[in-house]
């Protein structure tokens, strides 16, 4: 909890990280110092990678941190239902469940499988129309890649374009895709749309196959981004940072 003193008695105002609303936090010291701190409010932010490189528990350590320190969110998921992401979460020791009930974290299971949309609206266009509707403070969309794979590149750009829009406008957005949903040139241009990008990856260091976290940039971060981050899933623990000493054991 904070400690608000009155200025008036010259007396030291201790306030916790956790009650600074102007940066996002994960909740995990370490990575939030690879990060600069965390990813300011107002961000529109990108965690790309492959399958099976933790860009969901990463999305969900940052939840869990953002809720911590009072933040609002709405999630949509096409990977999980309101259920097993609860659970998926609790299994991490990421617990979010009173979040939930209290209707601070608000979670929107994304499933267009036997579903019929317009044939000449973009679903992109749906989906920033209803993050438009929402009141929370921060929204996640984890992933975007079934929503890309038939989209054109002026339909992406124009989805990314009005999710900045949103963005100078209050909200934070964080936005999971596969690397492989968008070719080089469209990605380097949707990177360079996004306020933060976080690029993961497996990647062999030493003898071992790890997971890393490049912190490709965060505008406006507090203080000096780190470059790459090794991490491990744990069962009942989460993501856990593995030191480059230990990395190339």
């Amino acid at each position: 909890m904070a400690k608000e003193i009155d200025d008036d008695n010259d007396d030291i105002s201790i306030t916790s990280v956790y009650d600074n609303k102007e940066i996002l936090t994960s909740g995990n010291m370490e990575i939030d110092k690879k990060m600069g701190g965390g990813i300011p409010a107002g961000s529109l932010t990108l965690i790309e990678g492959a399958n099976d490189t933790g860009k969901s528990v990463l999305t969900q350590q940052l939840m869990w941190g953002g809720l911590q320190q009072g933040f609002i969110f709405a999630t949509y998921t096409t990977e999980n239902t309101t259920k097993s992401l609860l659970k998926q979460m609790e299994s991490l020791s990421l617990d979010v469940s009173d979040f939930f009930i209290f209707g601070n974290l608000k979670i929107y299971p994304i499933h267009v499988e036997g579903v019929e949309w317009a044939a000449d609206i973009p679903f992109l266009d749906y989906i920033i129309a209803d993050v438009k509707s929402k009141q929370q403070e921060v929204i996640v969309l984890d992933s975007l890649t079934v929503f890309v794979s038939d989209a054109t590149e002026a339909d992406i750009l124009n989805f990314f374009a009005a999710c900045k829009n949103l963005c100078d406008q209050g909200k934070t957005i964080l936005i999971t895709v596969h690397t492989f949903a968008f070719n080089e040139e469209l990605l380097t241009r949707v990177r360079s749309i996004c306020d933060a990008h976080l690029s993961l990856k497996k990647e062999e260091v030493g003898e071992k196959l790890v997971k890393t976290i490049e912190v490709a940039k965060i505008r406006g971060a507090q203080k000096t981004t780190g470059n790459v981050i090794a991490f491990e899933v744990e069962p009942q623990f989460g993501l856990r940072i593995i030191p480059v000493s230990r990395a190339k054991l």
